[in-house]
């Protein structure tokens, strides 16, 4: 039976609806993530890997044994998450080729007036003459990271074809709920036995990354008291306006629409509020350790200013959610050399650049697994304007059967 192509393996599974959710307290956080894990250890199966691992937690993983006889050649590892971002529905996915794209804008449902415009977003410019990949303007596409998991299984299979090819073992890990800062959480760097790997997660064709922020989530409530509004003078307080007060205490400038490069920030994501009780969230992230220590003693230090002018109004609690990789990845730095030199192998020119967000390298590399990350191709990730080059997505398979070429050589 002949092997699905590259192509195919993905827009097979943009089909699964496998968004995560921060709420069910699950893993994996939603039943569609399963679903989809039970389907691909299938085709790993069909396709004679061995060592296939799939654990309660979602967790899938399997080996393409060496067909080398040098001794001591490392085991390297591949790793793609399973889920798709929770800020846009992937649910009933209807992916549309746009074939030798001609420049220009790019209708995706006519009927909402959705169009990926290139005067919105110019990194289209880049791709004229190349095969997308793109929405219906109503979902996500899943590109993040069902291309990198779809390249994974091709560069898998690319290797199988051509035995000439010598390569030393190969464990690749597919996992679930990365979107949702946990992907790494229940992964079994032990049973996975790589030396080291790579996440096949990042965006533009030639990225690579081995720095990521320092990333916590900050819950901030405030209590009120409500009485009626007639009769409130000297008695309510409203604790809605007392979260705005607080809100606007932050700097206006340190926020994600005013930030790049090594910037770092305070974001607010939610706001949930009523005169009684009002709950602000937000995600603290900065490249910098010390500055994103400080950054959390901020916004305590706002907590106890607060509570000076409304005794005991509010509290705080702060997560950790994971730290910058780069710390893990410097006394390894081999790692690099070999995705550089695999990259302008394979034609592609290197973009070593900090990831501004996270990865599940980040905390493998903490657990004792270095992880830098890989692009997978796809752009405008968590919404309605994602799409992914062909060209793309066949040069991160590239990268990757070049990766197993150079460590068998090395």
């Amino acid at each position: 039976m002949p092997f699905m192509s590259l192509v195919e393996r993905f827009l097979e599974f943009v089909k699964f609806d496998t968004q995560s959710d921060e709420n069910t307290n699950l893993t994996p956080s939603t039943p569609g993530q399963m679903v989809f894990a039970n389907y691909l250890k299938g085709e790993l199966e069909k396709m004679g890997l061995c060592e296939i691992s799939l654990d309660d937690n979602g967790y899938l993983m399997a080996t393409l044994p060496a067909n080398t006889d040098k001794a001591d050649v490392p085991t390297v590892g591949f790793i793609a998450h399973m889920d798709t971002s929770p800020d846009m529905s992937g649910h009933n996915v209807k992916p549309r080729i746009v074939s030798n794209y001609p420049g220009g804008p790019i209708t995706l449902n006519e009927s909402l007036n959705v169009v990926l415009n290139p005067e919105q977003f110019p990194e289209l410019n880049a791709y004229v003459g190349q095969d997308l990949i793109v929405t219906d303007g109503t979902t996500l596409l899943g590109a993040d990271d069902k291309a990198g998991i779809a390249e994974i299984i091709a560069a898998v299979e690319y290797l199988q074809q051509h035995p000439e090819i010598k390569h030393g073992k190969i464990r690749i890990a597919f996992n679930p709920d990365e979107e949702i800062g946990l992907g790494a959480h229940k992964f079994d760097v032990d049973l996975f036995g790589a030396d080291f790997a790579y996440t096949m997660d990042g965006s533009e064709v030639g990225e690579l990354e081995f720095e990521n922020f320092n990333a916590a989530v900050a819950k901030v409530t405030f209590k009120g008291l409500n009485v009626h509004p007639g009769y409130a003078k000297h008695k309510m307080l409203n604790s809605i306006r007392v979260a705005n007060q607080f809100a606007i205490m932050l700097p206006r400038w340190e926020t994600p629409e005013h930030t790049e490069g090594y910037e770092g920030f305070y974001h607010l994501i939610g706001v949930n509020g009523s005169v009684e009780t009002t709950t602000l969230t937000y995600i603290i992230r900065d490249h910098d350790r010390d500055r994103f220590e400080r950054r959390k003693k901020e916004l305590e230090h706002l907590v106890r200013k607060i509570n000076n002018e409304f005794p005991d109004c509010a509290s705080i609690d702060i997560h950790d959610q994971y730290y910058n990789m780069r710390e893990k990845i410097e006394p390894v730095m081999f790692v690099i050399d070999i995705a550089k030199q695999a990259m302008e192998n394979a034609g592609i020119k290197p973009k070593v650049q900090p990831i501004r967000g996270g990865t599940d390298g980040a905390q493998l590399s903490f657990k004792g697994l270095p992880c830098p990350n890989i692009f997978a191709g796809g752009m405008n990730f968590h919404g309605r304007y994602e799409y992914v080059s062909i060209q793309a997505m066949e040069a991160a398979q590239r990268t990757i059967v070049e990766i197993c070429r150079l460590v068998e050589q090395r």
